[in-house]
């Protein structure tokens, strides 16, 4: 099997901004934290490590990636978004390999927060400490601080994934706001064949054949 690198292991800005992160959860115990995010062209379940720090735990990172939990089951029930677990009570479940390999690193607690998608994808940014947490108000500052990173994140993470001309993402924008080609035309002052032009060049540098398709990628990559 191919192993698909996290875009941070390209991109020092990004990795920069994790580790910033980290160093400011410090005093409330994180040590590490994880980006994971829909494989584009894969099915509901299928999610891609898309930033890890740091980089020394990125196969432990896989191996949660490559489990199911937290995935299609869990947000189609009434869980909630911002979840905080306590790693090592399931350790020993079947199935529970990312476990084992992140309490063999020393983390005892992760949370982990939710933005949902179109098509019930979900990116989720987890943060792990060697700690147990005592109350749920040390996860909920956590939650906090993922909400208020979670944008300049995102865009640096889909910056790294494709790279879209600013009127080849305002063509899709527009398109996933509902207009047609020709509105969206009036919207950019140029052509319709202008409009279907740029629309063309994002299918192709978002490997879909169909502008629904492509609109929907550009959300799973974190466009907009």
């Amino acid at each position: 099997m191919t192993t698909t690198l996290p875009v941070n292991f390209d991109s020092v800005g990004l990795d920069a901004v994790l580790a910033d992160w980290v160093c400011a959860l410090h005093d409330q115990g994180v040590e590490a934290v994880l980006v994971l995010g829909p494989n584009p062209t894969g099915g509901r379940d299928d999610r891609q490590v898309l930033a890890i720090h740091p980089p020394r735990l990125l196969g432990a990172a896989q191996a949660l990636a490559e489990s199911r939990d937290f995935g299609a089951s869990w947000r189609d029930s009434d869980a909630p978004l911002v979840a905080w677990q306590d790693i090592s009570k399931s350790s020993m479940d079947s199935g529970s390999r990312w476990r084992r390999l992140w309490l063999a690193h020393g983390y005892q607690t992760l949370v982990r927060v939710a933005f949902c998608l179109p098509a019930g994808r979900a990116f989720e940014c987890f943060m792990f400490s060697p700690k147990s947490f005592a109350d749920r108000s040390e996860a909920a500052v956590l939650a906090w601080s993922a909400f208020n990173i979670w944008p300049m994140l995102k865009r640096s993470i889909a910056e790294q994934r494709v790279t879209l001309s600013p009127r080849e993402q305002e063509s899709l924008y527009l398109a996933f706001e509902g207009l047609t080609a020709r509105e969206t035309a009036l919207r950019m002052d140029c052509s319709e064949r202008t409009v279907n032009y740029h629309l063309s060049n994002a299918m192709a540098k978002l490997q879909t054949d169909n502008k629904l398709a492509a609109v929907q990628r550009a959300c799973w990559i974190g466009v907009f």
